[in-house]
């Protein structure tokens, strides 16, 4: 190493000397029990910065070391600045000294790194503050979410072996709409207008995909096409979903066990009490489990244009994944009697996929026709199809129309719209 590489490795090591210094000092400050406004911390973290003459800073190195001891007392420590980072979608931290982030759909490691464990509890803590939610040793799982709506999954020891693990998948300020969607190239024009008409026409709609490939983003945009006059109901794990101009809009959020194990409210439970709320439309961010049951009887019992989302690789494993769901929640259903319920209650069903160059399109839509002798009666209308010009690292292709007609195009009809695709 040359001199100017040994002078700013100096330097950087007095900085952050500097900084854990002036920190400390703070920390000590609030720990005798003082209430310090953000207006006040800042004047005392400014005020300690001109209080060191070890070492000349300059202006911007100020600047610097004010945002990174104000992160730590107040914000997120190190993750704040990625959280106030547009460009990044998520972040993934293992333990304190790996944190890696999602940038244009790809996965890149992070030069941040927390410097000790309390320091990555205590952010843990305070992401389960925000919440009223608890995490602990007893309690060592929590899903949850930041105050703009990011979706935090946190892990602690024991179960987390190298320290908590924090998962942040961040919100947009701007929720995505199906225009953003077209442009991007994770749906056709064509296509879109068509779920438009299905969505404004009270069409119950399922989407499904694996981890990540943007099925809460569809069904986000596709709830802004519900008529504006309609009372809509939300029920989610953790609310995400924003839904703009809808006037008449209640938003359910469950709620886990205490450590007592008393009080927890399921989708189940959320679902029975939306029924006694006189709604258009249900919202179920996503199908887990037991719930489904209580979906598919909502649907089949004159809530139409209801919406949702459930993981699977196809839309037929999807409908395979809703039979061990309803399974889960009335075990003696025979199995003819749920296929029949699922096909009665589903019209549509979209599947969404990430691809191998990390883009994120829509694969199916496909019409759930019915059931008959024992089997689903799928009828695709859009699927997508890779052309020539794909490579390993570059996906081409175009989501096509079938050339099949929809079948059911009574509520269409109903509304005053063209069947026509």
């Amino acid at each position: 190493m040359d001199l100017l590489g040994h002078y700013l490795q100096d330097r950087q090591q007095k900085i952050r000397k500097t900084t854990d210094g002036i920190r400390s000092e703070i920390y000590e400050q609030l720990d005798c029990g003082e209430e310090i406004s953000d207006e006040r911390l800042g004047q005392i973290i400014d005020e300690k910065i001109r209080q060191k003459q070890d070492i000349q800073l300059a202006l911007e190195e100020r600047e610097s070391i004010h945002r990174e001891i104000f992160a730590a007392i107040r914000g997120l420590d190190v993750l704040q600045e990625l959280l106030e980072d547009d460009s990044i979608t998520e972040i993934m931290v293992n333990g304190t000294q790996d944190i890696f982030l999602e940038r244009c759909g790809r996965l890149e490691r992070c030069s941040k790194h927390f410097e000790n464990k309390a320091r990555l509890s205590d952010v843990a803590q305070r992401i389960a503050a925000v919440s009223n939610r608890l995490v602990n040793e007893s309690v060592p799982i929590l899903d949850t979410h930041l105050e703009d709506g990011s979706r935090v999954s946190i892990v602690l020891p024991p179960v987390a072996l190298n320290g908590p693990v924090i998962t942040i998948r961040k919100f947009y300020d701007t929720p995505l709409t199906i225009e953003r969607l077209t442009g991007m190239g994770a749906i056709t024009k064509e296509a879109a207008q068509f779920l438009e008409k299905a969505v404004r026409a009270g069409y119950n709609i399922f989407i499904s995909g694996g981890t990540g490939c943007g099925k809460t983003t569809f069904l986000n945009a596709l709830s802004n096409f519900i008529p504006k006059d309609e009372r809509i109901i939300t029920i989610e794990d953790s609310a995400e979903l924003q839904i703009k101009n809808a006037a008449n809009l209640v938003r359910l959020e469950a709620r886990n066990a205490n450590v007592e194990g008393k009080n927890e409210v399921t989708i189940r439970d959320l679902l029975k009490a939306s029924l006694r709320m006189r709604p258009d439309r249900i919202i179920v961010g996503e199908i887990r489990g037991a719930e489904a049951i209580d979906m598919l009887q909502a649907m089949n019992t004159g809530h139409d244009g209801s919406l949702s989302t459930g993981h699977a690789n196809s839309t037929r494993d999807m409908l395979s994944r809703l039979e061990t769901m309803v399974l889960q929640g009335n075990a003696g259903l025979p199995l003819p009697a749920i296929r029949q319920q699922i096909s009665s209650a589903l019209d549509i069903v979209i599947h969404l996929s990430r691809l191998r160059d990390k883009s994120r399109r829509t694969m199916e839509i496909t019409e759930i026709l019915g059931c008959s002798g024992g089997e689903y009666q799928l009828n695709p209308l859009f699927v997508f199809q890779e052309t020539q010009g794909s490579t390993l690292h570059k996906v081409q292709g175009r989501l096509m129309r079938t050339g099949n007609s929809l079948k059911n195009d009574y509520k269409l009809r109903l509304q005053g719209m063209s069947s026509q695709i």
